[in-house]
This record gives structure tokens, sequence and C-alpha cells, in this order.
């Protein structure tokens, strides 16, 4: 997949995918949003205003208050790639997020998903 595609993308176009997908799995939005927190440092007040100004992924994660030093402990599989391999900084921030939505989705406790 082309990077740049991905990295124009709007976070708010993508989100509600993320939801949808958690929720099939009998997970809520505020887990979701935990999730979404721990990895960026955005809060509730901020993600709104990325969902709100159609802010795109690159914007998004460059602009993340305090992108959480734990994430390099996320690691496997995600479409196909190890996210410890990506070597596009931002690609493998976007492929951290997904894998943690996987997570999520999959029923994994938050406090393994947040590497706590």
């Amino acid at each position: 997949m082309d990077n740049q595609r991905v990295f124009k993308m709007s976070f708010a176009s993508v989100y509600p995918h993320y939801i949808n997908k958690v929720e099939r799995k009998g997970r809520t939005i505020e887990e979701l949003n935990t999730v979404i927190f721990w990895l960026t440092g955005y809060d509730q007040q901020a993600l709104q205003q990325i969902i709100d100004n159609k802010t795109d992924f690159e914007t998004f994660f460059n602009q993340a208050p305090q992108f959480h030093p734990n994430a390099s402990k996320i690691t496997g599989l995600i479409c196909g790639w190890r996210v410890e391999d990506i070597e596009d900084p931002l690609m493998q921030k976007v492929r951290y997020l997904d894998k943690l939505v996987d997570e999520l989705a999959k029923g994994k406790k938050i406090e393994k998903i947040l590497r706590s």
C-alpha cells in the first residue's frame, strides 16, 4: 500500500472502522479511546478536535503530545507485516495503532495491551 495515501487519510475517516471493529467484539469506545490516549498522549477533547478538523494521520502522529515510550514493545503481525520491522517511522506508528485496536478486538486485557 502507498504510504502517502495512508498518511493523508483523515483520522476521522478511519476512527468509525476502529469503533465498529471493537464493538462487534464486545469492547467499548471508552476502551478504544484508552488505547489511543495511551499510545499518543491525546485526551478526549484533543481527539474530538482531530475528528472535527478531519486531521490526517501524518499530522495526528506528528503532533501527538506524548508518543508512549513503551510503544516499541508492540510487536507482531499486522496486515502481513511485522510491526517491529517497519522501517518508515510514521507507518510504524500507524501500524502500532492498528495492532492495539486488533488486540482490543481480540479480547486481550487492557493491562496487557497497554504494556503495563
